[in-house]
């Protein structure tokens, strides 16, 4: 008998599903450009039964994949072909624990889907500012093995700069468990801060303790269309400093990633009535009902077209329209699969870099690929900048990205290094960029993440084959 089959039963059998018809739709990765396989897929309802699965496989040495919502971009949550691992899906798991409205805190389980979190954060008053375009399906435990980023880490920061608590199951089973909401715990290492971004390698996080903020009372949403890409830091200085800090957004994005989107979906509108070269889609909020945001938003817009930096914009009248200038930043990755798929390049340098990096990096793929697509957008308040590359038309997609990967991707992130800036923003390693991080990654961090890797999951066990190279 093998040791999957010797696990499976041990295990309470409501929570296992050998069934490939319904396995199948956890073995592909969120952008179907990988499959692996998997025997059974393990549903836990609650940590102990975390702890039980853990427990049986690491006795019998079976390999685990940890699942939330399947939305990583780089096959963090997908099994390898190999059909020796199980994979453990959060989803069962998804109850809010505690909501201390005092102490502008939530406890809740790993599973509970992104949006149900935030709707009940809002149900209290409250807002949990993390905010992703994956946020209907996304889980909080995938957000934080990820270390998710989304459109307000300018104003909140990366997801792990949300978390007060963890509960997490390690690799032989035993519970790591500090979910009281302190905001001041200076009892030795930060230990929770190990398990956040590290893809399910180190233990599977089964519950968080997260800050909440104060809901906004005031919220302005302007839609610019600007002069010179250069002018990006010094527009976001202005915002920031006229708007008391108030800024929770700064979005870029490119005249070629809207154009992408009209012609995908012509129910879409332009916001303005003129097309620039360049947008930036901001945010100001604030809890505050005595300030007068508007009248700020306003005389900020107002300056900025004066000088010129700013050749045209409007301010959203109402919540719709703030919704729709939402939905046209939120649906470019859709218009780049519409046309194909893109060559994704998840980038950060500083912002005082950022436009100087966007202009390398279109030189590098305009002499390499001559009428290639280049679909820029992201989070530039943050400097994480979305450098994708769409084939031209006429092109066979898969045959163009197959050899812009190969021939011309590795010059874009070496262009992202020398600026001293990531290969990876937001989207994390997974399997995807293993070969990055050993290039690219400082020597010295790689070799602590290996002795961390050994000393907490010395059998490779908790979701082999990604973050760590070459572990084992």
């Amino acid at each position: 008998m093998d040791t999957i089959a010797r696990v499976l039963p041990k295990l309470p059998q409501d929570i296992v599903t050998c069934d490939q018809d319904i396995v199948a739709a956890y073995t592909t990765d969120f952008r179907r450009l990988y499959s692996g396989s998997a025997r059974a897929l393990l549903r836990p309802r609650d940590t102990a039964e975390v702890q039980a699965i853990v427990r049986a496989c690491a006795e019998a040495h079976v390999p685990l994949v940890p699942q939330g919502g399947n939305t990583s971009y780089c096959t963090a949550a997908t099994p390898s072909r190999s059909g020796d691992e199980l994979i453990v899906s959060l989803e069962r798991m998804n109850r809010v624990r505690d909501l201390d409205p005092g102490n502008l805190s939530v406890t809740a389980d790993a599973g509970i889907v992104l949006s149900e979190l935030q709707r009940a954060a809002d149900d209290a008053g409250l807002l949990l500012p993390l905010s992703l375009g994956s946020q209907q399906s996304c889980r909080i435990g995938g957000n934080l093995s990820t270390n998710a980023g989304g459109v307000s880490v300018l104003r909140y920061g990366m997801a792990r700069d949300l978390v007060l608590g963890l509960e997490v199951v390690l690799p032989d089973g035993a519970l790591y468990s500090e979910l009281s909401p302190l905001r001041k715990n200076n009892s030795g290492y930060d230990v929770k801060q190990l398990f956040i971004g590290a893809e399910g390698t180190l233990g599977i996080i089964t519950g968080a303790s997260l800050k909440l903020t104060r809901k906004p009372q005031q919220t302005i949403t302007a839609f610019l269309a600007i002069r010179h890409i250069e002018d990006l830091s010094g527009i976001l200085d202005a915002a920031q400093r006229e708007t008391g800090e108030a800024i929770t957004s700064f979005e870029y994005i490119s005249e070629t990633s809207l154009q992408l989107l009209l012609a995908s979906r012509p129910d879409f509108r332009r916001p303005l009535a003129e097309p620039a070269d360049h947008y930036v889609l901001m945010e100001a909020s604030t809890s505050s009902s005595a300030l007068n945001l508007e009248e700020a938003s306003t005389q900020l817009l107002a300056a900025l077209m004066e000088s010129g930096l700013v050749t045209d914009g409007t301010i959203a009248t109402s919540g719709q329209q703030a919704a729709d200038f939402w939905r046209l930043r939120e649906n470019i990755p859709e218009a780049e699969v519409h046309h194909g798929g893109s060559v994704k390049h998840d980038v950060a340098v500083r912002t005082s870099r950022l436009a100087a990096f966007v202009q390398a990096a279109s030189k590098i793929a305009n002499e390499d690929r001559p009428g290639a697509i280049l679909s820029v957008y992201g989070h530039v308040g943050d400097g994480n900048v979305h450098f994708n590359v769409v084939a031209p038309r006429g092109v066979s997609a898969p045959e163009f990205k197959a050899r812009f990967e190969e021939e011309v991707s590795p010059k874009i992130y070496e262009l992202a290094f020398d600026m001293g800036g990531t290969f990876s923003a937001e989207y994390g390693i997974g399997r995807v960029k293993l070969d990055l991080l050993a290039r690219l990654g400082a020597a010295s961090k790689v070799d602590i993440m290996r002795l961390v890797k050994q000393a907490l999951d010395p059998k490779g066990l908790m979701n082999p084959g990604k973050v760590i190279p070459s572990f084992n």
